[in-house]
């Protein structure tokens, strides 16, 4: 009987072994295939042992999907920004060298989504609604949009400038349609006006279509919506440029951000090529972002323009602040008093810019670009 236990109780403990094994092996096979992926994405030794411990900590079930998986990625880069926050480390160069590279890395894997990645090659794949500009060789650039896509043809609105006389004719000019697709690139391609026409009610011109589209430029960041308060400023010394204003600019909103730009809101007119800087709060800590506005889309009835500012080499704590309000990896927390309060004063202000457009209102000019330095020079 009791050589029956025996060989029993070692049979159960050899298979014990055995799995215990074959678990450790499958452990070990499991970290050499995460350094090799880690190696395979840019990351030195260091940050790799860096990453695996994220891993760990924020319990990932397979650690190697964090080097393609976006969510679990956004997990180990939460836990670390945290965890800098708490210890105070996050103000060190080495900490803000990794984060920096984490988020290029997670930017990489924003951009290489398939709804980025794949563009468009035919004028028969614009969208209704898209904003195009028109190039006329010899007359200039208007703006116009797809009021209808057609198989056999676009119909776009009849651009409008004061430079061309009220009887212009556009049946049979060649023009250069320009137009950005959103979150993929720009594209230009070559067309002839068929007709001129009324479509859904919009003076329109009809244009052939063209099977050779050309991409001139794919988008480098991503963005990220908002509607934030913030003061913008003219430039007038650039070796003061990055320092923080402490008295209020020209009161406007931030629409949209990324580390490469930002688009702003601001009430009455603005010209591209003005040197600027934008000022605002990012869980309690002042950004400024210095760059140059490259377009203005201006608005006749609201009184308002959208500026597109191309932002300078952003300092990279900075850039870590603004991708981490990107992505959105920044805790939650109340904005500084001011800029909340700036809120509802700056949609007082661009109302009242609203209310005076095309009105003669000065006093509601006036008011928006007050505490503005040389601002005459936007308005």
């Amino acid at each position: 009987m009791f050589v029956p236990v025996l060989i029993i109780i070692i049979t159960a403990s050899a298979l014990g072994m055995v799995a215990l094994s074959l678990t450790n092996k499958g452990k070990s096979a499991s970290w050499l295939q995460f350094y090799a992926k880690g190696k395979d994405a840019g990351f030195g030794f260091k940050e790799i042992e860096l990453l695996r411990r994220l891993a760990v900590k924020s319990n990932l079930e397979d650690p190697v999907s964090l080097f393609w998986s976006q969510n679990q990625l956004d997990v180990c880069i939460r836990s670390l920004v945290r965890s800098l926050h708490m210890t105070g480390e996050d103000s060190e160069t080495g900490s803000q060298d990794f984060l920096s590279k984490l988020y290029d890395y997670r930017k990489k894997i924003e951009m290489d989504k398939p709804r980025i990645k794949n563009g468009i090659s035919n004028s028969r794949q614009i969208s209704d609604g898209q904003n195009l500009r028109i190039l006329v060789s010899g007359s200039g650039v208007f703006k116009s949009q797809i009021v209808k896509n057609t198989n056999q043809y676009l119909a776009i609105s009849r651009p409008v400038s004061n430079k061309l006389p009220g009887t212009f004719s556009w049946q049979g000019l060649k023009i250069s349609v320009y137009f950005w697709r959103e979150d993929d690139a720009g594209y230009v391609f070559d067309s002839e006006v068929l007709d001129e026409v009324f479509s859904k009610g919009i003076a329109s011109l009809k244009i052939s279509h063209s099977d050779s589209l050309f991409r001139t430029q794919k988008r480098k960041s991503v963005r990220v919506k908002l509607h934030k308060s913030a003061f913008l400023y003219l430039i007038t010394n650039e070796e003061e440029a990055a320092r923080i204003e402490v008295n209020p600019g020209l009161k406007c909103f931030l629409e949209d951000l990324s580390d490469t730009g930002c688009a702003v809101t601001i009430g009455g007119k603005a010209a591209a090529g003005l040197r600027i800087k934008v000022q605002f709060a990012l869980n309690n800590i002042p950004i400024i972002m210095i760059g140059t506005v490259r377009s203005v889309e201006y608005k006749e009835d609201l009184n308002r323009s959208l500026l597109h500012i191309e932002a300078d080499p952003l300092p990279i704590e900075i850039r870590n602040q603004i991708l981490g309000e990107v992505f959105g990896m920044l805790p939650e927390e109340e904005e500084d008093l001011p800029f909340r309060l700036l809120d509802e004063e700056a949609e007082g202000i661009i109302a009242s810019a609203e209310a005076g457009a095309g009105g003669g209102d000065e006093s509601a000019r006036e008011g928006v670009v007050e505490n503005a330095e040389n601002v005459e020079n936007i308005v």
